[in-house]
């Protein structure tokens, strides 16, 4: 099937009931979760001016969704778009981060990934924040895909990566280990090194900066 027909699949009424009782339990732990947040370089506040594109692993999306929330959000005063997958599972996720006031734009690597290009690209020319999870939908897990780079490219923006961790969490017996701190567990956000990416890129040269972005997510992301 030619990409350009490909439709989202949209949630089903378990999947919206799922995605409120998802976000009760997210915004109940975050009552009992002491989170800080670090920006040693500043890319929040710069964000007041210029918006950006926040790299998150998948395994850590919960982590993502309250530094927008907490932190990005009331500091830069502008929303937040996010790639989120066209498959039946990413409309799940669809109805979390709309309670979170995240808008999302369906696609991935596999399917309408030119199309979620072009739609981020118009939510940036509103003034929105644009995320993605560049291991994301199905992985492999800490891998770069080419998609926030291309996504960089066409925008021109920083990619600013994020890093969290927990003193105590759940992993989950998914592809990613997905993460969800536990109650009263203390959580570390940090907003790493920016990378820019430049219009015009080779081979050799988008290999060197998915390595460089790899590496700087690795750095602030410990096990």
């Amino acid at each position: 099937m030619n990409e350009s027909v490909i439709i989202p699949n949209k949630a089903s009424l378990v999947q919206r009931l799922a995605g409120g009782v998802l976000y009760a339990l997210l915004r109940l732990l975050r009552f009992t979760w002491r989170i800080n947040f670090s920006d040693p370089h500043g890319v929040i506040k710069d964000s007041r001016d210029k918006p950006f594109i926040l790299c998150v692993w998948h395994n850590r999306l919960v982590f993502g969704m309250h530094a927008y929330s907490n932190n990005i959000k009331p500091i830069s005063g502008r929303r937040l778009a996010a790639m989120v997958s066209a498959s039946k599972d990413g409309a799940l996720l669809v109805e979390v981060l709309k309670a979170f006031d995240i808008e999302p734009v369906r696609g991935s690597t596999s399917r309408r990934g030119r199309q979620a290009l072009l739609e981020l690209s118009r939510k940036m020319k509103t003034g929105m924040h644009l995320g993605i999870t560049p291991d994301g939908p199905r992985g492999p897990s800490y891998e770069i895909q080419d998609g926030i780079l291309a996504l960089s490219q066409v925008t021109g923006l920083p990619i600013i990566p994020l890093g969290a961790s927990a003193n105590r969490k759940y992993r989950f017996n998914s592809w990613d280990r997905f993460q969800l701190p536990m109650p009263f567990a203390r959580c570390d956000v940090i907003y790493g090194r920016p990378l820019e990416v430049p219009r015009q890129l080779d081979d050799s040269k988008r290999n060197s900066l998915r390595k460089e972005l790899k590496s700087r997510m690795d750095v602030i992301n410990p096990e």
